[in-house]
Order: C-alpha cells, then sequence, then structure tokens
C-alpha cells in the first residue's frame, strides 16, 4: 500500500475509535514502529485533533467536536469519483442542481496533471444517456421531476405518507407506507404499501402531484406490513411453460425479475412463476408485448383477465 493511500486509511481507523496504541496500529497494517510513528506525526500534522497520553499503557485519543483535516484522496480514487459523476449524466438525481459548480470544485482541489487526466477521461469515456456530439460534462443539465426532492425531504421525517397521483386525467389519493424508492428504465418509481388495500403499489414519480404526510394515527406497524407482503408474495398470478425457442427469447430479453426453473436435464423446457401487478397500464402493456416477443413456444397455464383480453385485443389487431 503506497504511504497516502496508508495514512488516509489510518486516520479513517483512529476517528473511529475512542483511543489506540502505536503497537496496534503496527499491527493492523503490518508497518514497523518508526514508519507508525511517523505516519501519525503525518497525520497530527494534517491537523488531527490527537492527545497523546503518557504512561505504561499509553497512546493516543482523538478530540471529539472538533474540526477533521480534509480528507485527500489517490490519483485512482479521484478517477473513480469522476468516472462515476460521468456515469449519472441526464440520470435526473436529486439534488443536483448544478453539475457545473460541483465539476468545478472537485477540479479546483486538483493539480493540473490530474485535472488533465480527467479531462481526457471525459473525452474518452461516453455513457449511456451522453450525447457523443455534445459530450461536454460542464453543458449537460439532466434535472429530475421537481417533485422527487420533496418527495425525499419528506421521507426524512416519515414513511406513512398520503400521495396524490394523476392517473388517466383522474387523481388518486393513497395512504401508503413507502417502502423504497428507486430507478428503472429512466423512471423514477415508488415501490409502496397500500395501507387501504394491504398490498404492495409502484406508483412512478412522473404521476405524483403532491404529496404529504399522513395525519392518521392508527396506522400498521412496519413489522406487520412487512408480515403482509411476505404472505402476498408466495401468491402467483402468472404461470408460463416454456418451449427452447422461448428460452432462448426469454434469454434475450425479460422484464420480470425472477429467473426460470427448468424441467428437464438439457434446460430445453422450463415453468416460469411469479406474481404481477395489473393495475399499472404501462407494465401491463410491456408484459403482453413481452409474451408476444416470446414466440408461439410457450403455454399460458394462468395469467390474470387482464393479460388475456390483452393478448387477444392484440392479436385482433394483427389480423384485421
Amino acid at each position: 500500500m503506497k504511504k497516502v493511500e496508508r495514512v488516509n486509511v489510518i486516520m479513517r481507523y483512529i476517528n473511529n475509535r475512542a483511543h489506540f496504541t502505536i503497537t496496534e496500529i503496527m499491527q493492523e497494517f503490518n508497518i514497523s514502529r518508526s514508519t507508525a510513528i511517523r505516519d501519525i506525526r503525518e497525520i497530527e500534522a494534517l491537523g488531527m485533533p490527537l492527545v497523546a497520553e503518557v504512561g505504561r499503557d499509553g497512546g493516543y485519543s482523538v478530540m471529539r467536536n472538533s474540526v477533521l483535516p480534509v480528507v485527500r484522496f489517490t490519483d485512482n480514487e479521484l478517477k473513480a469519483l469522476f468516472i462515476a459523476f460521468m456515469a449519472t449524466r441526464n440520470g435526473q438525481l436529486p439534488y443536483l442542481k448544478s453539475r457545473q459548480s460541483l465539476t468545478e470544485k472537485l477540479l479546483g482541489l486538483l493539480s493540473e496533471n490530474q485535472q488533465e487526466d480527467l479531462f481526457l477521461l471525459n473525452q474518452i469515456l461516453l455513457f449511456e444517456g451522453t450525447n457523443p456530439n455534445n459530450p461536454d460534462l460542464l453543458d449537460l443539465s439532466d434535472l429530475p421531476h421537481p417533485m422527487l426532492e420533496k418527495l425525499i425531504q419528506i421521507l426524512l421525517v416519515d414513511r406513512y405518507l398520503l400521495i396524490t397521483s394523476e392517473e388517466a386525467k383522474l387523481l388518486q389519493v393513497y395512504p401508503v407506507y413507502l417502502l423504497r424508492l428507486y430507478r428503472e428504465k429512466s423512471f423514477w418509481l415508488i415501490e409502496a404499501f397500500d395501507l387501504n388495500d394491504e398490498r404492495k403499489r409502484i406508483i412512478p414519480v412522473d404521476q405524483v402531484t403532491d404529496v404529504v404526510l399522513n395525519p392518521d394515527k392508527k396506522r400498521l406497524s412496519r413489522k406487520k406490513i412487512l408480515e403482509k407482503l411476505s404472505n402476498q408474495e408466495e401468491e402467483v398470478n402468472l404461470v408460463l411453460e416454456l418451449g427452447p425457442k422461448a428460452i432462448a427469447q426469454f434469454k434475450k430479453y425479460h422484464p420480470l425479475k425472477v429467473s426460470l426453473s427448468y424441467t428437464n436435464p438439457y434446460q430445453s423446457t422450463a415453468i416460469l412463476k411469479t406474481y404481477i401487478h395489473t393495475d399499472m397500464p404501462e407494465e401491463l402493456a410491456e408484459i403482453i408485448n413481452w409474451l408476444l416477443f416470446l414466440g408461439g413456444d410457450i403455454r399460458l397455464k394462468e395469467a390474470p383477465e387482464e393479460i388475456w383480453k390483452g393478448l387477444k385485443e392484440r392479436l385482433r389487431l394483427l389480423y384485421l
């Protein structure tokens, strides 16, 4: 381990302890006593508030409520941070008001050689969502849906919410316990437990028009909610048998977060069992398109009525 990396790691190590000794540093980082002492002295010179304790069992302690020194990054750590930042362009991240100011602050910490390396990486590396004709990081703007930041701020207070969603030009208000907020296929989605219907509900953030804390004090506990969800996960409403051609298509693309269960040693037939939500038109349409994509080498053993109707309508349109 290089010296700058070791010093950074030692700083984090001792900052998480009320007391440490030179011997502990020697053993933890496999270094000599003289090297450990030099590293500790350098850390003190950087401004970390250490107090030496004399005596046979003496050592060092860290003064709490004091300002810690600026963390130093290695060249590889800086490249990793910058590349991760580049990979999120057009990613609709919350709190990301200005990439320019963030980038300028990062570049301001670096030497000229380090800046040149990062500028070169910015020219060479292109990620999904990047316009190859204008890959300049400083010019991009990718603000998320304005409701996303408000939603996150409220979540930091409580996860029992009243969410107003616009669906088919009608406003629906859902009392929910928010399970997670995630991004999939360029859309931010809310996965929540509907406290009225007592089931999981997926709500696109783009459809949310308002979100407030749920004033109702009579609510299911988190433990009860998870128990109900666990029982519901055992429910299956889509059972699909696949032949070899359908299995090949499945491997090319499948929107469901499930795996196949092969039904013979040659893996030429398989069965898929899962639960799909039927209250989201976009998701339902995607499943119908996917079933058609699998081709004729499938047998639909069980499916919600909405799936059957959608398939019949799609096939009717094909043969008009």
